[in-house]
């Protein structure tokens, strides 16, 4: 009898034991599902901008080291899906003859989609400019509408970065690149410079990457400082300053002015990944957290500059990224 018991109690312990390992899998696959690892995609997609889209689809959008401006989609901001490009060969920005298709921006106004890109090449600081093109959906086809305005005829000096936003019923754009960051009213469509607006400038010769998010009552300038481009010697980092007024005066955490070139740290380097920065715009998710995409260079390979994701959080009324550095895996966004 005795043998029989132990027998009985040897075999239900070797059916636990069999059955461990394939809880613990089950329950690794589970906590996998739940996380997402950086990069998000591995492939150079500098520059990214992104939206929500009204057919309810994530849209984003990079400096083309993809010909042609490459556009992605997706449902969650981890899992992406390559579309295609806003233009083709024969319906590509001509107005600078050779340039590349850099920093979009992409926008719904009304009832279209207005993507506003930079055009330029190494070097070309004052024959750059920013046009934009339309589309009424978001994965296109763009058709576009031509030059905004080159460097030379704004008298901004390296006049590429585009930012759109609407403030009190008013719309507006700013951009700059180590030569001042300006921002100008645009015309009710958005597509045009109002008459006679003139530049005005809102942050020093340091940046370059310009995004503003409006938050409690404050604007909250992100940008980008150093180099961006270097391979392994990069040195971008993303930072931040804010102000009570969308064209400034912004400041860091003492009140010292984004015009004499004083912020807040917010993306630095760490040992996996380095030139942290050109940040997209900030997306919150359905549980009330805030993210936001910008691009680096992969230590272990650095090819390119890879797609990158963080949560954005708030203490006392900055936002910052958990140790101020790039994250290897989180907790994916909450999309219901």
């Amino acid at each position: 009898m005795k043998r029989i018991v132990l027998f009985s109690i040897l075999c239900g312990w070797l059916a636990f034991a069999w059955a461990l390992p394939a809880e613990e899998e089950k329950t690794s696959q589970a906590s996998a599902e739940k996380v997402y690892r950086n990069p998000v995609i591995e492939q150079s997609l500098p520059d990214p901008t992104v939206l929500r889209a009204s057919d309810g689809y994530f849209y984003l959008y990079a400096t083309e080291d993809i010909r042609h401006t490459p556009i992605f989609r997706s449902e969650n901001l981890v899992d992406w899906v390559f579309l295609g490009t806003a233009f083709a060969k024969e319906t590509r920005p001509d107005f600078e003859p050779k340039g590349g298709l850099w920093a979009p921006d992409i926008n719904q106004i009304g009832d279209k989609y207005v993507l506003f890109y930079s055009m330029s090449v190494w070097g070309g600081e004052w024959t750059c400019g920013i046009g934009r093109a339309v589309a009424s959906q978001p994965q296109g086809p763009f058709t576009d509408q031509g030059k905004l305005f080159r460097s030379n005829e704004i008298q901004v000096q390296n006049s590429i970065d585009p930012f759109y936003i609407e403030e009190k019923g008013k719309k507006y754009l700013f951009w700059g690149s180590f030569h001042g960051i300006y921002g100008i009213e645009l015309t009710a469509d958005g597509l045009n410079l109002k008459p006679d607006a003139k530049p005005r400038q809102v942050a020093g010769s340091a940046y370059e990457g310009t995004y503003i998010h409006k938050k409690n009552g404050y604007y909250y300038l992100f940008a980008s400082v150093g180099s961006c481009c270097e391979g392994l010697k990069s040195t971008y980092t993303t930072v931040v300053g804010r102000s009570k007024n969308l064209f400034g005066p912004y400041v860091d955490k003492q009140g010292r002015p984004m015009l004499e070139n004083n912020h807040e740290l917010l993306i630095q380097k760490n040992e996996h990944f380095l030139g942290t920065g050109h940040n997209s715009e900030i997306i919150t998710d359905d549980a009330g957290q805030d993210w936001m995409f910008y691009h680096a260079v992969k230590a272990s390979r650095p090819r390119g500059r890879v797609l990158m994701l963080d949560k954005i959080q708030w203490k006392d009324g900055w936002p910052y990224v958990e140790g101020n550095t790039p994250s290897l895996v989180s907790d994916k966004p909450v999309f219901k």
